[in-house]
Formats: structure tokens, C-alpha cells, sequence
């Protein structure tokens, strides 16, 4: 075979992939779409930050591709053997009043919060590897994880920041699905959770701004600086968010991803002060040095 007919069938496979993997996700209608944009927040069929935002600040695409296959990372950006954990299991995170507030780091971004005598699971990336193929994402410092899906309790809502593959996680939600009571997306997440399995009963998408109530609680959607996508061509094509959870007596405050921006005393001013924040940290580079901090 040529080489132009092995480049076919490389490109051919992808797209193959690209429409039939599951993991990839569902497809936003027309009649959403046209809902998307009247929220102010989507033009030209993508979602917009609140200021100008560069997903790349150093090279192109190509570029960034052949600097990182060229200049491999140096020794101290890997740990060098597993990260210390301390496994859990459902029993050890249902122990609670609703008095208490209390967080457990998964690892990543996943977190479970439980205030107000419920559990909330945010961004939940419970898998050893994560996303379509082995071959070109990431995989976790350890080989093993603090607690199994299915070790997990009830979960009143686990709420989602965007659609990166380690923040929405296919076999997470496929593990989970049915001891949630509610998944709470930005815009256009929902199709994908609807291909998965997930009823539209148990799913509420918010724009900036929205509000979703729950006994106790009341969570809302603010603004945050980043991007979105699963797979070739749909990049922004849903929403992103941070998340502030209120109870009577406590607040407490989700950053999701993104880059720094006024959007964070703007937020502050609004529903500060906070008990808590969970900031995220650590995937900061030069070369995306806008969606990251």
C-alpha cells in the first residue's frame, strides 16, 4: 500500500471512530442550538469566554505537537513512583451530620462535598484511563484509585464543570448513573449524557447565572475562562463553568478550569464569602497560559 493510501486509512478510521465511539458523546440539535444563542454566551455555533481567550498563547497546533514530541518533559513534572493515597470506601464518606462540611479529594478534579447531610460529586474522573484511546490521552500517576464508582455512596447531584475527557468521564457515568439524583451540565452537555444512558429527568443544564435548587442547597453556575470538545470539530461547541454550592450556614466555591480573569472578584463580590474554595492548579503552561492558572 502507498503511503497516500495509508494516510487514508489512518483518516478513515478516525472519522470511523470519531462518529461511532460512545465515548465521544452526543450531538446538540438545531432547536438547542438556537436556544444556546440566546443566552449571549454563543456566536457562530461556539461558545465565548467573557474576555478575548487564546486556547494556545505560544505555538500553533502543529507546532505545539512537534515541540512536545521534540522536547520531551523534563523528570521533574512526573512524580517519581505513586502518589500517596489512602483508599476508601462507602462506609468511611456516609458518616455524617448535616451539620458538617466536609470534602475528599479523589484526585484530579474529582471531589465529594458533603454539606447540608447530602453529597455532591464534582467532575467525576474515576477511571485509571481516561478517553477514547490509551494511545494519545493521558493516563493517572497511579495505577489504582482512592475509591471505585461503585463504592460510592448516594449522590444527591454531581455537577460538571465542561466535556475534557478528565473531567467528564464516560465509564464514571456509566458506573453512577443510577444513584444520582440529578447531573447538573453546562449547555450541550446534556446530549451527551442522553446518548449514555442518563434520562432528561435526571439532567438540568445551566448557563451562567442559572440556579438549581435542592433540599438544603442551592447550587449556582458561574462564569469561568476556558473551552470544550470531545472530538474532531465540535471545540467549544459546549459550555464550561465553575460552580458555587450555598447551604443555610455554609458556601463554597468550584473553579472548574480556566484561566485567571476578573470573573473571580466579580463572583467573590456576589456570593463570597466563602467557607471553602477548590481552586484548580497544576496544568498551567506558557503555551496555554489563558485557560489555565
Amino acid at each position: 500500500m502507498t503511503t497516500a493510501g495509508i494516510l487514508g486509512m489512518l483518516l478513515l478510521t478516525a472519522v470511523t471512530f470519531n462518529f461511532l465511539s460512545p465515548e465521544l458523546g452526543g450531538k446538540t440539535s438545531k432547536h438547542e442550538r438556537e436556544q444556546f444563542a440566546k443566552t449571549g454566551h454563543y456566536q457562530n455555533g461556539e461558545f465565548q469566554n467573557l474576555q478575548a481567550t487564546r486556547a494556545l498563547t505560544g505555538p500553533s497546533l502543529p507546532g505545539l505537537y512537534w515541540k512536545l514530541l521534540t522536547h520531551p518533559a523534563p523528570p521533574t513534572t512526573q512524580p517519581p513512583g505513586p502518589l500517596p493515597l489512602q483508599k476508601l470506601d462507602s462506609l468511611t464518606i456516609t458518616r455524617k451530620t448535616p451539620e458538617m462540611v466536609r470534602v475528599t479529594w479523589f484526585g484530579h478534579s474529582a471531589s465529594l462535598v458533603e454539606v447540608a447531610g447530602q453529597n455532591i460529586l464534582l467532575d467525576p474522573m474515576l477511571s485509571v484511563k481516561m478517553g477514547p484511546s490509551s494511545l494519545v490521552t493521558p493516563k493517572r500517576y497511579n495505577a489504582e484509585l482512592v475509591i471505585r464508582p461503585e463504592q460510592l455512596p448516594a449522590i444527591a447531584a454531581v455537577l460538571i464543570s465542561h466535556d475534557h475527557y478528565d473531567h467528564l468521564d464516560y465509564q464514571t457515568v456509566q458506573k453512577i448513573k443510577d444513584k444520582v439524583g440529578l447531573f447538573c451540565v453546562p449547555l450541550g452537555i446534556a446530549a451527551h449524557l442522553r446518548r449514555w444512558g442518563v434520562t432528561q429527568a435526571h439532567i438540568r443544564e445551566v448557563s451562567w447565572g442559572d440556579t438549581v435548587r435542592l433540599p438544603g442547597l442551592t447550587l449556582v453556575s458561574t462564569p469561568s475562562r476556558h473551552f470544550s470538545g470531545r472530538g474532531l470539530g465540535n471545540q467549544n461547541s459546549t459550555f464550561w463553568t465553575s460552580w458555587v454550592v450555598k447551604s443555610a450556614t455554609k458556601s463554597l466555591f468550584y473553579t472548574g478550569d480556566g484561566g485567571y480573569g476578573p470573573h473571580f472578584a466579580a463572583i467573590g463580590q456576589q456570593h463570597g464569602p466563602f467557607d471553602l474554595a477548590l481552586v484548580e492548579c497544576g496544568q498551567y503552561n506558557e503555551d496555554w497560559a489563558e485557560i489555565h492558572m
